[in-house]
């Protein structure tokens, strides 16, 4: 009947004109077309989207694969670990890159680890320590070029369970990629804009796509690993893992520090947390077993926090899904490490990662590139030497070689000296 909506009201309208036994008035004969017109548009109303379909493999299959391959080009720099010679590079959400940066000014890709899901990696000795979706990935690298999987410890992030889910119910399965489609999907009259179960491409249906935003095992990082011991954040906790048999991680303790958990960085006997809405400082001179020592609280933002003996540095940026903050660096007095204090805040753009050598300090400014400061008085930092040519991300500062990344690629620059900060290599990112 609906496909034949119009001629249907016009015949109705006329059969009705001419029953004298039963007369309807004008109105009510216009309200009963209206009404045939509503309940066929009501059930025929269809919205197209670009959404993401994922591309699911057996999960058995996929550790199988859980080994070194051959090199692969970079396409979306992630977290970087250093481990001697060697780097290695997180793709985000595709695996690890290992790199043989013997000589930084000229680095080699020698073998490439699928790991669906992966965005965090940490390194302890021979092993390499991988999320992949919820789980977490022990992969031992004595020789990188020959790497394989050793271990899986399971649920170690829970908020990045996809199997068991409405969204993915099959625990065997594993989203080993996404496919950008169109389809169009018949939605209540109500409620045009819900379309159930539809996982969205946010760049197609909200606008230009912006560059991802990668981290490094630095001040972005999820994992830490001091001594024999792994630490790892979720969204809510701090997981604690002897490593003591590092092919095997065994948990010693899970600490619930509230929502809005974000990055961990290790300075000698102390982790720092940073969260949506602070600083948490720990003493691990217990390793199993870290006590809280000082919080320091801000508006709610995403924090990178590195430290020293005496500061913590810690950037907080708008922009982003954690708030509308300030962009700006706070820097915290944590000589009295039960109560750290805000000694002063600089303004910046954008400001993401950051990292400290000696009295050197290194801030990504997002877009506006990198600022590298002489903090030797850290009420007043002096700018040494701005770079603005690629966004940053984030950064390692180690041995006189500073290692960034970029939606644009992988950098290393010498500051061995600081009056001549000169560009040594750039690994290019790219669309494969």
């Amino acid at each position: 009947m609906c496909n034949d909506t119009g001629p249907y009201a016009v015949n109705l309208l006329k059969r009705r004109m001419k029953r004298p036994v039963f007369p309807l008035s004008l109105a009510a004969t216009a309200a009963l077309i209206l009404l045939s017109f509503s309940g066929c548009l009501k059930n025929n109303i269809t919205r197209t989207y670009t959404v993401m379909e994922p591309v699911l493999k057996s999960k058995s299959v996929v550790l199988e694969q859980v080994k070194a391959d051959d090199p692969e080009p970079l396409v979306t720099a992630g977290k970087i670990y250093i481990r001697g010679n060697y780097l290695f590079v997180n793709e985000l959400n595709k695996g690890v890159h290992i790199i043989n940066n013997a000589d930084p000014a000229h680095p080699r890709s020698v073998s490439f680890i699928p790991i669906p899901g992966n965005v965090d990696i940490a390194v302890s000795g021979d092993y390499l320590y991988a999320d992949m979706f919820a789980d977490m990935l022990t992969i031992n690298i004595e020789d990188p070029v020959n790497a394989y999987l050793s271990s899986v410890t399971a649920n170690v992030f829970p908020e990045r369970i996809y199997a068991g889910s409405s969204f993915l119910p099959d625990t065997s399965m594993v989203v080993v990629d996404w496919i950008r489609k169109e389809i169009t999907v018949q939605v209540d009259d109500q409620r045009p804009d819900i379309c159930a179960g539809c996982v969205f491409d946010l760049a197609a249906n909200s606008g230009p796509a912006k560059a991802p935003i990668p981290g490094i095992g630095g001040s972005m990082a999820r994992f830490a690993v001091v001594n024999r011991s792994l630490y790892t954040v979720n969204n809510s906790s701090l997981g604690v893992y002897d490593i003591t048999d590092a092919a095997r991680p065994e948990i010693k303790n899970n600490i619930s520090l509230g929502w809005g958990i974000e990055t961990i960085y290790p300075f000698e006997n102390r982790l720092f947390v940073g969260s949506n809405t602070g600083v948490f400082i720990f003493n691990i001179d217990d390793p199993a077993n870290p006590k809280t020592e000082g919080t320091f609280s801000h508006a709610t933002a995403c924090d990178p926090v590195v430290a020293d003996h005496d500061y913590a540095f810690v950037t907080l940026r708008s922009g982003t899904a954690c708030s509308r903050a300030s962009n700006q660096l706070d820097i915290l007095d944590i000589s009295d490490v039960l109560q750290p204090k805000l000694l002063k805040t600089y303004d910046f753009s954008n400001p993401h990662g950051l990292g400290k050598d000696g009295n050197l300090l290194f801030i990504c400014d997002g877009n506006q590139g990198l600022k590298i400061y002489d903090a030797t008085d850290v009420l007043d930092l002096k700018l040494i030497k701005h770079i603005k040519d690629m966004p940053a991300f984030d950064v390692i500062p180690w041995n006189n070689n500073l290692i960034l990344t970029s939606a644009t690629g992988l950098y290393q620059f010498d500051y061995s000296n600081r009056n001549n900060i000169r560009l040594q290599s750039v690994i290019k990112t790219g669309a494969k």
